[in-house]
């Protein structure tokens, strides 16, 4: 199983959980960044700590200075796990997951991780991949 495809899995196991605004544990409560963290970090995603983040209000050019700093890379093509940054209304960017099922992300309005089929309602803007961790066992 590919590091995207392993990724996927985890977004998708965590459909349910309810939405918190910078949340990043599973019994907290996630937002977009946190779910996308906690879904590569458990896939086996090499991943730099979050840094304080606001997502309403940032431009793009800053949203990718954070992806790339926490290790992810520009991507092309259509491949689960992905990290996909779109445009979900003026002034705010959100980030969501690709699956062979849908996207999934954290969905303020209904409170809690939704899977919605691809390729979404809104803008896309990029495509990040995530790079699996090297030499480590497990």
């Amino acid at each position: 199983m590919t590091l995207g495809e392993r990724i996927a899995a985890e977004a998708l196991g965590l459909v349910g959980v309810p939405f918190r605004l910078h949340g990043q544990t599973e019994n907290s409560g996630l937002d977009c960044v946190g779910l996308a963290a906690l879904a590569m970090r458990r896939a086996g995603a090499s991943l730099g700590a979050l840094p304080v983040y606001r997502i309403r209000g940032m431009g793009l050019a800053r949203v990718e200075t954070l992806l790339r700093a926490a290790g992810l890379k520009p991507a092309a093509g259509n491949h689960p796990g992905d990290i996909l940054v779109c445009e979900s209304g003026a002034m705010q960017l959100h980030l969501m997951i690709a699956t062979n099922e849908g996207c999934v992300h954290a969905h303020a309005g209904l409170g809690r991780v939704v899977l919605m089929p691809a390729p979404g309602p809104w803008p896309l803007l990029g495509q990040w991949r995530g790079v699996e961790h090297r030499g480590e066992a497990g």
